[in-house]
């Protein structure tokens, strides 16, 4: 959650909009990150290049604590 609401926050204008939820299931974390409508374009980038790029550090990052994880990104 740290992470995410790190990088978010280093890719808009709206810092302050982030918010990233979290819900355990066991060994699963799936997180819920919303932001500002107009840093959405921000986030998913060009063909959602972004929130791939971010999808994959956290998996990378989960996968180090032993969880499987994944990220959602919620229309405003």
């Amino acid at each position: 959650k740290p992470l995410i609401e790190f990088i978010a926050r280093s890719l808009v204008e709206n810092p302050d909009q982030v918010e990233v939820r979290e819900f355990r299931t066991g060994s699963r974390v799936r997180l819920e990150l919303s932001v500002a409508k107009e840093d959405m374009g921000r986030i998913i980038g060009k063909n959602g290049r972004v929130a791939n790029s971010i999808r994959t550090l956290l998996r990378v990052a989960a996968e180090r604590e032993g969880v499987q994880a994944t990220l959602d990104v919620l229309e405003p």
